[in-house]
């Protein structure tokens, strides 16, 4: 793969990220229920993947910390789409995945990586025709994290939902230089199937992709 970008493959390639506690599980399995409503063929995945690196980096998240842990998660990036992303768009399918390359250019910026460090780890990535950026307010997140239950170090930051959704703004920017097409969606007040279906109306004309992968210049 070279460079950035799938294009050439005929299918659809959905990335879901967002802050925790922003419906992105609910959201993708309602887009993906929505797709195949009108025919097509379509793929839910997510990051870490469930193949053995995707379960071994999902289990010690909490363990292994900065540079060690963007390399893995990284590492499982390129495996999933060596296994299961890239086969699946060269046969035209619909993939939806829940969190992608925006979630690393924030948890790895929350784990002390500078984001020059993790775009260069994910400089031969597939880029997605659409990156969806789920947002919400502060304390809607803290809220429902509060309801939800501690699940990994990243939410014992009291100050987190805020800085998360600064970053998850940041991300979407940097997914935009790099010729991706963003759509950020604030779900404060709306519920996952409200998303997923302001995702799908959005997506006829995010079909087509364009015709040149970006300048890999353009990678800070």
């Amino acid at each position: 793969m070279n460079g950035h970008a799938h294009h050439g493959h005929p299918g659809l390639f959905i990335s879901v990220d967002g802050p925790s506690a922003v419906g992105k599980s609910t959201t993708v399995t309602e887009l993906g229920r929505l797709l195949a409503g009108r025919g097509g063929s379509v793929h839910t995945t997510t990051e870490p993947s469930t193949s053995e690196l995707g379960s071994f980096t999902r289990a010690k998240a909490d363990h292994i910390r900065g540079r060690a842990l963007a390399c893995l998660v990284a590492a499982n990036r390129y495996e999933h789409i060596e296994n299961e992303l890239a086969p699946l768009l060269r046969t035209g399918e619909t993939v939806v995945c829940d969190r992608y390359l925006a979630s690393s250019l924030v948890l790895q910026q929350l784990d002390g990586v500078p984001e020059p460090f993790v775009l260069a780890l994910n400089r031969h990535v597939l880029l997605p025709d659409l990156a969806v950026i789920l947002t919400a307010a502060p304390d809607t997140i803290a809220a429902r994290l509060a309801e939800r239950g501690r699940r990994h170090r990243f939410h014992d930051d009291p100050g987190g939902p805020a800085r998360e959704v600064e970053l998850y703004g940041e991300a979407a920017e940097t997914l935009a230089t790099l010729g991706v097409r963003v759509l950020v969606l604030d779900c404060t007040r709306s519920t996952p199937t409200d998303v997923a279906q302001q995702i799908a109306d959005t997506l006829p004309q995010s079909a087509v992709a364009s015709t040149a992968p970006p300048d890999p210049t353009t990678t800070r």
